[in-house]
């Protein structure tokens, strides 16, 4: 037992810094829908269904990105530092065309949200608008997580956590500038978050790339990290692990996403209490999502090491310590619910719907916290296939179909509304942790030589 108390301390001393970044980052978006909140239920509507579309688009760049942690960790393990540079360097140049295309479906929104059914003419504006302005963080994002998932992958979190509580300190007073209008420029409402957060993106960019450039721990790898040109077989490489990583994630964000915009023709009540109770469990799901990037780090570290005895004790104990936090997180959401509502919104018929839907969301957590540190194991394996058939399966061929029945039609009951669509959030997260367990004991199972071999990609 003491081995996995030691595992357990050395996830925690990794995990926490990254849930201290992951709370920063997604704390951004707390802040964002109370302050536009603060103004109307039409201006919090506009940022949510422009997060609806924002969130898919640069989490599936970022999943991509995502490859580039288990490949650093295992080069770290297999003392191979002098190679990180170069595979920086190309994940810099992938970051930079994965922005491009973000861009440009952004521009292009208005062909998605002016075509929904019955929605507000003024709520396809403004949602419009913030789009225009948050895509142009979208390079400043991505730019940022290449050079976290450098640091990470050396198993050097605090500085991502220093530099996403520096964001969010910086994001407050840009907020109160563009959305209420001071020292002379407009009041904008839902849409100064968008020029705020992309703003903040490229002010975090620069402050990790300062702290890359200057941190002694991390000379060796700037001393190789010349200027490397495009080299495509690197970034097909990159690619291709990554994309199963992205598309789980764009499957996983869609669920919640497309679910924001069918709930859009219900009316902004609706779509108000559907988004306080949604942006509320994406804070609470920074701990798995945190506790999954330490066991990708983790496992791939102990593989460059040639030890899947480690890897697998790294396996169970990240699995079990999600657990029990998401058991504390899920209590605390059931029973201050009613009080967490009140944070975001003042009306009655918003408060009462959101606080109903967190009583499912406390639900969820627990098959959440597996599937999301299920996934993480499984990047460290780089087993990243299997996340995106997994994910496929339980988001888009049970969870999102079950939901659209059950909260819109009357084929099993009668139309549930939004807790139709969290049931079936339910069923999906649960289908996805029960499919990434079973990977996980079916590697486990597979002779040591094919392990080591298969984490060479």
């Amino acid at each position: 037992m003491q081995k996995y108390f030691i595992e357990a301390r050395s996830l925690l001393v990794l995990g926490v810094p990254i849930i201290l970044a992951q709370f920063s980052q997604t704390v951004m978006g707390f802040v964002d829908t109370v302050m536009a909140g603060s103004i109307s239920e039409i201006e919090m509507s506009a940022v949510a269904i422009g997060f609806s579309i924002w969130l898919p688009a640069i989490l599936f760049c970022q999943g991509v990105l995502m490859a580039l942690t288990p490949i650093v960790a295992q080069m770290n393990g297999s003392v191979r530092r002098h190679l990180i540079g170069n595979q920086i360097q190309q994940g810099l140049w992938l970051a930079f065309f994965l922005s491009l295309g973000v861009i440009v479906i952004l521009y292009n929104s208005k062909l998605v949200i002016g075509n929904m059914l019955d929605i507000h003419g003024e709520l396809t504006d403004k949602s419009v608008r913030f789009l225009h302005a948050i895509m142009w963080g979208a390079p400043g994002y991505l730019f940022y997580q290449v050079y976290r998932s450098q640091c990470e992958g050396l198993s050097t979190t605090k500085p991502g956590m220093i530099i996403g509580f520096l964001g969010l300190m910086i994001n407050v007073p840009i907020n109160y500038i563009f959305i209420y209008g001071h020292f002379g420029v407009p009041a904008l409402g839902g849409v100064g978050c968008g020029v705020a957060t992309a703003s903040v993106y490229w002010v975090m960019c620069i402050m990790i790339r300062w702290y890359i450039k200057r941190t002694q721990s991390q000379q060796d790898i700037c001393s190789n990290q010349r200027l490397y040109f495009f080299n495509l077989l690197i970034i097909k490489r990159i690619f291709i692990l990554g994309l199963p990583i992205g598309l789980a994630l764009f499957f996983e964000v869609t669920l919640f996403s497309i679910v924001a915009l069918l709930v859009a023709p219900l009316g902004i009540t609706a779509v108000a209490g559907h988004q306080v109770a949604l942006n509320f469990s994406s804070v609470m799901f920074m701990f798995p999502l945190s506790l999954g990037i330490a066991a990708t780090i983790r496992v791939g570290y102990n593989l460059g090491r040639q030890s899947t005895k480690a890897a697998k004790i790294s396996s169970y104990t990240s699995l079990v310590v999600g657990l029990l936090i998401s058991c504390i997180t899920a209590i605390l959401t059931a029973t201050y619910r009613e009080s967490i509502a009140l944070m975001y919104n003042k009306n009655p018929e918003v408060i009462v719907l959101s606080s109903s839907l967190m009583l499912f969301s406390a639900i969820y957590q627990l098959s959440d916290s597996v599937q999301v540190i299920g996934a993480g194991i499984l990047r460290g394996y780089k087993d990243t296939r299997s996340i995106f058939f997994i994910t496929f399966t339980a988001y888009w061929l049970l969870g999102l179909p079950v939901g659209y029945i059950l909260a819109l039609t009357n084929s099993i009951l009668p139309a549930m509304g939004p807790k139709g669509f969290w049931m079936g959030f339910i069923i999906g997260l649960s289908t996805a942790a029960i499919g990434m367990v079973t990977r996980i004991w079916w590697i486990h199972k597979q002779p040591d030589s094919i392990v080591l071999m298969r984490s060479m990609r």
